[in-house]
């Protein structure tokens, strides 16, 4: 249950950013242009990049020598680093919402959706990268409880932004809001970054 609890967390402080996708559900939210589709499709992409992550660093952790593991974690820390960075940077950016009016069809939507999710660079460094590395050293029952905590994680807080957005678009646009949770965000990933510096210490 812990690595529930963690994979939960530790999915949500991911996911948790103004970055082009979100403000997209969002905006797809306050238009009430089929929310619930661009929310399952951006969600189930969560999850299969998750666990492809996750099953990725597991059946090929075996071929991974010291080496390896050591490139990866120094690499995960300036990743961790630089995600840290990004967070500090976006307190001085405002949310906007560049919200069109005019009515567009389903497929564009889908293809719009999808888009969003596959085309940033992002989402592969936290997801497959990010999640798939930190977990590697985890039972594999471990792994699985923490990409389901990660997914759901996903699950919520895509279909909460999207029907939610509606109701609370002013507070979602709220700069003095998106500062405390960055400031959430900021406060977790460096508690990581220090246990991922701890554990690449036992390589030296």
């Amino acid at each position: 249950m812990e690595y529930l609890v963690l994979g939960f967390i530790t999915g949500l402080s991911l996911i948790l950013a103004i970055g082009a996708q979100n403000i997209f559900v969002i905006e797809q939210g306050l238009k009430k242009q089929y929310v619930f589709l661009v929310c399952l499709i951006c969600s189930f992409s969560d999850l299969i990049l998750i666990f492809s992550g996750i099953l990725l660093f597991h059946f090929f952790h075996q071929y991974f020598n010291i080496f390896v593991e050591l490139t990866l974690n120094i690499c995960l820390i300036i990743f961790l680093i630089y995600f840290i960075y990004s967070k500090i940077k976006s307190f001085s950016v405002s949310a906007n919402f560049n919200i069109e009016k005019k009515d567009t069809t389903r497929a564009k939507i889908v293809l719009k959706t999808l888009g969003f999710t596959y085309l940033n660079a992002h989402v592969y460094s936290d997801t497959v990268f990010f999640l798939g590395n930190f977990s590697k050293n985890f039972l594999f029952d471990e792994k699985i409880y923490f990409g389901i905590g990660a997914s759901i994680a996903s699950f919520i807080f895509f279909f909460l932004l999207g029907y939610l957005s509606v109701y609370f678009s002013r507070y979602a646009q709220s700069d003095k809001i998106w500062k405390y949770i960055n400031g959430l965000i900021i406060s977790f990933m460096s508690l990581l970054t220090i246990y991922i510096i701890k554990e690449t210490a036992y390589f030296l």
